[in-house]
């Protein structure tokens, strides 16, 4: 660092594998950082990551090989570059978390183990604890971020970012909010800005995700002006426990031999595909949506007798062996897989899309980066490839906290290239066409529902002009928010009004984006998934 010179102060928001990731490498970098998170430290999105990290660690796999299969999986719609840079500097990233203290599951020789999921064509699959790899990973990132000279706040809610002109010099937080009280706000000035806040799971009325995941970094950066893209591309996962809170089954289990079947114990995802239950999420939960809509509704089920054939009392060890978390949440759920299939639906799951970036994080905004979730980077395309959520968020991490120090002594700003379908328009700007009235009462698990049924996992014209009405609708009604839950309405608000508008502006189906209307061949009506047991 030039001589004389004060740090660089950075401001990270949101503590999972990227905004962690970002944070202790800008603080190697010589930074000083400070990392403010909405609840406490170690919840986050990335410690109910089941799956795995997937990554080029053994010598008869190839990168080739990583970079085709993520770009298949996205339906061709992901950025080479981008990918590329993903699976080569995703190996030394994972070897980073293993010298952190992540303990990768080892088979009796020492050697990693290997999984397989979906659209991969190797088992470059780690796991960490069976199906506790998330868990694993935050622990041993906070535990490093705790050791480092790191400020944390905790219980800091993201209001907004403060600019200067047209550059992030800050963000106004919440904090201290109790159900007596309202919370005082706090701005922190910043030389860069990093939002690695998660994603949009709570604008869906079923979502895997935890109930922080309400797309705050991504409508800050819209009030900001920072260009948003794919926001269309929403990540439904094909199996999620229907029975109570919807919980998700990890791919893993049917990386090793779980099937699906209907009412009649049929196997049915091949008439999707010819790779069955290992096919593309997109495909797999579509799948499973039709067979639904077929048998009125009904959940189909995840057999999980080929993952242990034999007897069933063996099998019950094995399962809570291999997949522990997953098992607790079965059996707590009154289920027995080892000896049934159990009921599973599609969930809200992964936002493929959000603040558009670079190669090194930076958005379109100066001073302004996003990473994890919070970001498009281009890697994933139209839908996402299985354990590549959290290789994106170490390496992406990496490459934003790495730069960050440099480019604000050289005060240069690259960011991305806008692309065609990216939006950066005001709140107000986005467009309607299909007036409401009477209009019915806001309430966010309507506006989950009506996202579920208008803008889901089988979208329609009528139904997104509809949905796109009613949130107008909502938006054109001035609310002073002052609570952090009526911040976080704001926020859900203006991220489904961006969501819809590029729906119904991305007129063909790909990937994750399926548009009935416009499907190449006719597909069963839009299902009303009911999710047993749940409200």
């Amino acid at each position: 660092m030039t001589s004389g010179r004060a740090p660089v102060r950075v401001v990270v928001v949101g503590s999972g594998i990227a905004g962690l990731t970002v944070a202790l490498h800008a603080a190697d970098a010589g930074c000083r950082v400070t990392l403010a998170t909405k609840d406490v430290l170690e919840h986050a999105n990335t410690r109910y990551a089941q799956g795995g990290i997937a990554g080029v660690m053994f010598p008869d796999d190839r990168a080739d090989a990583h970079l085709q299969d993520t770009l298949i999986a996205g339906a061709g719609l992901g950025d080479p570059a981008a990918v590329r840079v993903l699976v080569e500097e995703g190996p030394a990233r994972i070897r980073e978390l293993i010298a952190l203290g992540v303990a990768f599951d080892r088979a009796a020789d020492g050697t990693l183990v290997k999984g397989l999921e979906a659209a991969h064509s190797y088992p470059r699959i780690l796991h960490a604890g069976g199906d506790a790899t998330g868990t694993a990973i935050e622990r041993a990132l906070v535990a490093a971020l705790r050791a480092a000279d790191i400020d944390v706040v905790e219980h800091a809610f993201l209001v907004d970012l403060v600019c200067d002109g047209a550059r992030a010099v800050g963000v106004d937080l919440l904090l201290g909010e109790t159900d007596a009280a309202e919370g005082r706000r706090v701005r922190l000035d910043a030389d860069a800005v990093v939002l690695a806040t998660g994603g949009a799971g709570e604008l869906y009325a079923h979502s895997t995700n935890p109930d922080v995941a309400t797309a705050d970094g991504i409508a800050a950066a819209l009030r900001a002006g920072a260009a948003v893209a794919d926001l269309e591309f929403v990540q439904f996962h094909p199996t999620t426990i229907a029975v109570g809170t919807p919980f998700l089954v990890s791919e893993a289990v049917r990386g090793e031999g779980a099937t699906l079947i209907d009412d009649v114990g049929r196997r049915f995802a091949f008439d999707a595909h010819p790779d069955g239950e290992l096919a593309p999420r997109d495909v797999v939960a579509r799948a499973i949506a039709r067979r639904m809509a077929e048998q009125d509704g009904r959940p189909v089920r995840l057999d999980a007798a080929p993952v242990h054939p034999g007897d069933p009392a063996a099998r019950a060890v094995h399962l809570a062996r291999r997949f522990p978390t997953i098992d607790a949440a079965v059996r707590e759920r009154g289920l027995d897989w080892a000896r049934e299939p159990i009921p599973v639906t599609p969930a809200a799951h992964y936002l493929m899309g959000g603040i558009a970036t670079d190669l090194f994080g930076r958005s379109s905004l100066p001073g302004l980066y996003a990473v994890g979730e919070t970001a498009r980077t281009g890697v994933h395309g139209a839908n996402r490839l299985a354990s590549n959520s959290l290789l994106e968020g170490a390496v992406f991490g990496a490459r934003a906290g790495d730069v960050i120090r440099t480019d604000a002594v050289t005060g240069t700003w690259v960011g991305p290239a806008v692309e065609a379908g990216a939006s950066a328009a005001p709140a107000a700007d986005v467009p309607v066409t299909t007036p409401l009235d009477p209009v019915p009462v806001f309430s966010r698990r309507r506006l989950q529902e009506v996202m579920w049924q208008g803008a889901g996992l089988i979208r329609d014209e009528d139904g997104l002009s509809h949905t796109e009405a009613l949130i107008a609708a909502w938006r054109a009604h001035t609310r002073t928010p002052r609570r952090e839950k009526e911040y976080e309405d704001e926020n859900l608000l203006l991220v489904a009004a961006h969501l819809v508008a590029a729906a119904r502006a991305r007129t063909l189906s790909v990937g994750a984006h399926y548009r009935r209307d416009t499907a190449p061949t006719p597909r069963s009506p839009a299902p009303d998934l009911v999710v047993e047991g749940s409200s």
